[in-house]
């Protein structure tokens, strides 16, 4: 039985989707005017593998994912760059999906911008101001969060203790124009040379919550599934997605509040691009192996924080390895496999159901690798048999691999030598063999240039490409 964290009731709850066999889930993306931060990625990883897991369960996903591509940051790019905010938005939309397709991260089912979806805005603010949740203020529009409820609750926070201004996206303008100082924009009033829509209110741009509201709920009914996104964004972004969803439609608007915690630095700080502090996907992936990036950033618990270091990094590396060598090594006894049937899958299995009860208790990945290293270790344990049933080898690699895979690890496909090499590999087993090591140590080396690696092991010789 699989229990979800409730940011909004603070507790543990049985996961129960609105449609059997169906997750309707929707998680805040990026704004488009830079490369994706690893403080991004971090959200991004987290969410993946909650859904890759609820698919594993036998879900059908139907996952949103926005893209924020108008707003005072992309105005301020546009300019510094001389290029359109459409450009703009064009430009790192690009980069995003190449650095998520290098950490191998699912592509989301839909990924609505903002901007092809200013009718859908622009009504369902109309609808808010004929409810009398929101009025205008000289072009501007404004939500009345005091008029709301509920208003505070899943930030767990009293109104009126609420930081004044605690969206970098709200502009200090804004506060003269207000009735109250907790109200929140709606629709902007375009400035001289802004990028504009027409609106009942006059001509401008939606404003940050808004847009998340409109196109969560266009794609996923008034009332869907999970919602996801970083612990910053509780307050006020979904708060203020509450607000206006729920005024608008009198529904529930999410059942499931999930939230991950932050990429940290020195003295715990938070990684972010407003603090400068941040190291971005696209340069590390240069340096790092992305599958090495991608597990670290999926070995954590998403809500607790995740400290990245160097040290971090390389303890990422090295069990990554460590998963990928026991595969490869008992995939390559596969060539060999002729022993006698044995049965290991209640090992396999025992192994597989202690996975399943770590993961169901709120995605606890940690406790789930544990289990996935007990697969290793059966593994490992099962490859330096001198004989191994070749059913038996298929069912362990197909468990790891598919445990794995909700992590994010691909397995390669196993490559073929060309008959050249294989022939230059078989001479030097025979070299070997015949204790002829001048020969084999100059096969050896043939067979480098080439880029094909050696590794002698008591079950034979084992190769792969270099690289």
């Amino acid at each position: 039985m699989l229990k979800i964290f409730n940011t909004l009731t603070r507790e543990k709850e049985e996961f129960k989707p609105l449609n059997p066999g169906e997750v309707h889930m929707y998680v805040c993306g990026p704004t488009v005017y830079n490369y994706i931060h690893i403080g991004n990625a971090r959200s991004i990883v987290a969410f993946d593998t909650v859904r890759r897991y609820l698919e594993y369960l036998g879900y059908k996903v139907k996952f949103v994912s926005n893209f924020t591509d108008v707003d005072d940051k992309m105005i301020k790019e546009a300019n510094r760059e001389n290029i359109t905010v459409p450009e703009v938005a064009d430009k790192f939309i690009k980069a995003f999906f190449e650095d998520i397709d290098k950490l191998n991260v699912q592509r989301a089912t839909v990924n609505p911008r903002a901007t092809e979806n200013i009718e859908e805005i622009v009504d369902f603010i109309a609808d808010l101001v004929d409810k009398g949740y929101a009025y205008e203020s000289d072009g501007d529009v404004f939500y009345r969060a005091r008029k709301f409820e509920h208003y505070g609750e899943l930030s767990d926070q009293n109104i009126d203790q609420l930081v004044q201004g605690a969206s970098e996206h709200v502009g200090e303008t804004e506060f003269d124009k207000k009735q109250d100082p907790i109200d929140f924009a709606l629709w902007k009033k375009a400035k001289p040379g802004e990028i504009k829509w027409d609106s009942p209110w006059g001509e401008g741009r939606p404003g940050w919550h808004i847009e998340c509201s409109v196109m969560s709920t266009k794609y996923l009914g008034d009332t869907f599934d999970i919602h996801g996104g970083g612990q910053d964004l509780e307050f006020p972004h979904h708060e203020n997605e509450i607000a206006q969803s729920e005024a608008k439609t009198g529904k529930k608007f999410v059942n499931y509040w999930m939230h991950n915690g932050f990429v940290t630095v020195e003295n715990n700080e938070k990684m972010s691009k407003s603090l400068g502090n941040f190291v971005t996907v696209h340069d590390m992936v240069k340096d790092i192996d992305p599958q090495v990036l991608r597990f670290f950033l999926s070995s954590t618990h998403y809500r607790r924080p995740l400290e990245y270091s160097k040290s971090n990094l390389q303890k990422a590396a090295d069990n990554y390895e460590r998963i990928k060598t026991a595969y490869n090594n008992l995939n390559f006894r596969l060539d060999n496999a002729d022993g006698a049937a044995d049965d290991v899958k209640p090992e396999v299995d025992a192994i597989t159901d202690k996975f399943k009860s770590a993961m169901n208790d709120d995605f606890n990945v940690q406790n789930g690798i544990t289990e996935i290293f007990e697969m290793v270790t059966l593994a490992n344990n099962y490859s330096s048999q001198d004989n191994i049933n070749s059913e038996s080898a298929k069912y362990i690699l197909n468990e790891l691999a598919s445990l794995s895979g909700i992590l994010g690890i691909q397995f390669g496909e196993k490559e073929d030598l060309s008959e050249e090499i294989q022939a230059m590999v078989e001479k030097r087993d025979q070299a070997r063999a015949d204790k002829d090591f001048a020969t084999s140590d100059e096969l050896r080396d043939k067979l480098k240039e080439m880029g094909v690696i050696l590794e002698d092991t008591p079950q034979g010789t084992r190769w792969h490409i270099d690289g």
